[in-house]
């Protein structure tokens, strides 16, 4: 089964089985409730091959609208790829996801094609959230939206700064490369 479809289908029980996991105790602890809650099918959707990377991300772009190699960008400058990653402020993953972030965005951010995903739809709302303004969303998903909205545009953190750049800079070098 290719990367793409387990990662849909994995999507889709997720949906629309945890909810009702979480409200019936005779799911809780099987082997499947188990898979669906970790999401660690035995596949290779789990690997850390650069393939997989890649699927995901081309997965997360085709679910969610956004460009493969913004999502490309972002991945590199976050982890340089590297799903193992884990910053020293707790950020997990590709797209080195907050904990917290990822449980709200229903993902889990230890899976490569769940962490892909997860930052593709936070990306995305931070695009909403900020009228598509590209260089304010990129601020927001390093330093926080609270701090794009303190100081009304990107903030003066020289890392944030050098963030957006640099993520805008990968995203115009593949997006000519093409």
């Amino acid at each position: 089964m290719n990367d793409a479809l387990l990662w849909a289908l994995n999507t889709l029980l997720q949906d629309l089985l945890t909810p009702l996991m979480a409200n019936s105790a005779e799911t809780t602890g099987t082997p499947f409730s188990d898979w669906l809650t970790n999401a660690t099918p035995p596949s290779s959707a789990t690997s850390s091959s650069p393939s997989t990377v890649s699927a995901a991300i081309n997965a997360a772009a085709a679910a969610t609208g956004l460009a493969p190699e913004l999502l490309r960008a972002v991945a590199q400058t976050e982890s340089d790829f590297n799903p193992e990653a884990v910053s020293s402020a707790g950020a997990v993953g590709v797209m080195q996801l907050m904990p917290g972030t990822a449980a709200g965005l229903g993902v889990n951010p230890y899976n490569v094609s769940q962490n892909v995903l997860g930052g593709a739809e936070y990306l995305k709302q931070l695009l909403a959230d900020f009228h598509q303004n590209l260089p304010l969303a990129l601020a927001a998903y390093n330093a926080g939206p609270g701090a794009v909205t303190q100081y009304h545009g990107i903030p003066p953190y020289a890392q944030t700064q050098a963030y957006v750049q640099k993520v805008l800079s990968v995203y115009q070098n593949s997006s000519t490369d093409a």
